[in-house]
């Protein structure tokens, strides 16, 4: 076996999946602009506006399916921890098999699942016509999207983050040089655009294989049917997926009210808070690192049966992810409102967003132990107790907006810490019986 299998907990194994995790966080958001530059030149905002619409689709609908990386994380993190080589093997076997499967189903739903999401996102005749051609292009690589999730959770499992930001760079830089060559070389436009990401999800989903061919020779064991088809382990990896993806969608509600609400306030409001969030999801990047670090060696713990190791893995995570919170809430304290004048040129969103910045300042420090909690417990393969503390934070989120509604947007920012901060409690009500488990 691998001797990443044994190698002790420290700070930089903590580092070695963090840092990775942020770059790749970070680098994502390129491949956005440049799909908006390329689109740009088309000389027409149709273009980008199909783009987006086509874009937000997939995302909407790809993170509902987010479970094949948080399980398969969990699970493969385990069977390195219990030093399982077979197990590990089935545990991205079984993922691949399921992202197959969704991906295919997906493919076979495309004309319901297009009718009602063009039915929700009304951009106009010429834009939803552009959308749609994105869309039916796109959709034929569901199966190899589907498939990068569980092979980038099987990496981060295995401690092997660096590996997932190669496949993550290795996909932006295909489809920038695709879209940029269909789109614009070859004039295809918007199908440019959905081509070249297409070729890219194949791509990559085609090198995380042949990367995941070579890893598996480091570590004993073969594959058996019998052991991808283990009834028991097959309706484990089922009932964990099912609970993370409640857990996700029911967090997609309480986004999607947030911004609902945002909208109904009017339009200077809705730009505000969408520019706040923006500084919300930039921290959330850095912070995704070390909770991710804490999927990945508390699982492995809980593989080893050790709790000592368990104590220190989430010890190490938070301590960093804490003191990156504060860093990150103090630099939006002093640098947001430059940050707002530099995204905003309207006189009323800039003076607006000065009322409100407090609370996207507080929201890194508040959510850190949220986040962590979501690692620790993706780690452990604990997702009923995820699913549960959804449920009730979304809950008290609604219950909160509802009280403060006299408030205007500051309740509403109100309610939303709210959700988080119920998110880590009901979570850290958990906790002591999860380290119990650890004898």
């Amino acid at each position: 076996m691998n001797a990443t299998a044994t190698a002790r907990v420290s700070h930089r194994a903590v580092l070695a999946i963090a840092v990775p995790i942020v770059i790749s966080n970070l680098s994502t958001p390129l491949l956005g602009i440049a799909d908006t530059a390329v689109m740009g030149r088309m000389g027409d905002p149709k273009y980008i506006g199909a783009v987006a619409i086509g874009a937000l689709i997939f995302t909407m609908v790809y993170w509902t399916f987010g479970f094949l990386r948080m399980g398969t994380t969990g699970l493969t993190a385990q069977a390195l921890g219990a030093m399982d080589g077979e197990e590990i093997r089935a545990a991205l076997g079984r993922a691949l098999l399921i992202a197959g499967g969704i991906g295919l189903m997906l493919i076979a739903l495309q004309w319901p699942i297009g009718l009602a999401a063009f039915a929700l996102l009304d951009g106009g005749a010429e834009v939803e016509s552009l959308a749609r051609t994105y869309f039916d292009i796109r959709i034929w690589s569901a199966p190899a999207a589907l498939a990068n999730y569980a092979l980038v959770g099987w990496f981060i499992g295995l401690g092997r983050a660096n590996v997932a930001l190669v496949l993550q760079v290795f996909l932006n830089l295909v489809n920038i040089f695709f879209n940029i060559l269909l789109a614009l070389g070859l004039s295809w436009g918007v199908a440019g655009i959905a081509a070249g990401t297409l070729i890219a999800e194949v791509a990559a989903a085609a090198a995380g294989l042949a990367i995941a061919a070579r890893h598996l020779r480091f570590y004993p064991g073969q594959w058996t049917r019998a052991k991808l088809m283990d009834a028991q382990r097959l309706a484990r990896t089922i009932a964990i997926n099912r609970d993370i993806m409640i857990r996700t969608i029911v967090l997609m509600f309480s986004f999607a009210w947030f911004t609902a609400k945002s909208a109904e306030a009017g339009t200077v409001t809705l730009a505000v808070n969408s520019i706040l969030l923006q500084f919300v999801t930039v921290s959330a990047f850095f912070l995704d690192g070390f909770a991710l670090a804490a999927e990945a060696l508390v699982g492995k713990a809980f593989g080893a049966e050790r709790r000592e190791d368990f104590d220190r893995s989430t010890r190490l995570s938070t301590g960093w992810a804490a003191g990156i919170a504060c860093v990150l809430s103090l630099f939006i304290l002093v640098y947001g409102d430059a940050a707002t004048d530099f995204l905003s040129i309207d006189p009323e969103v800039r003076a607006t967003a000065r009322d409100y910045l407090f609370w996207a300042a507080l929201l890194p420090v508040l959510s850190v132990w949220c986040y962590q909690l979501d690692g620790i417990f993706i780690g452990a393969t604990r997702g009923a107790e995820m699913r549960n503390a959804a449920l009730a934070s979304s809950a008290l989120f609604l219950a909160l907006w509802w009280l403060f509604l006299p408030y205007g947007n500051h309740g509403l920012w109100a309610a939303l810490t709210g959700f988080n901060l119920m998110r880590a409690a009901s979570l850290g009500f958990y906790y002591p019986r999860l380290r119990r488990e650890l004898a």
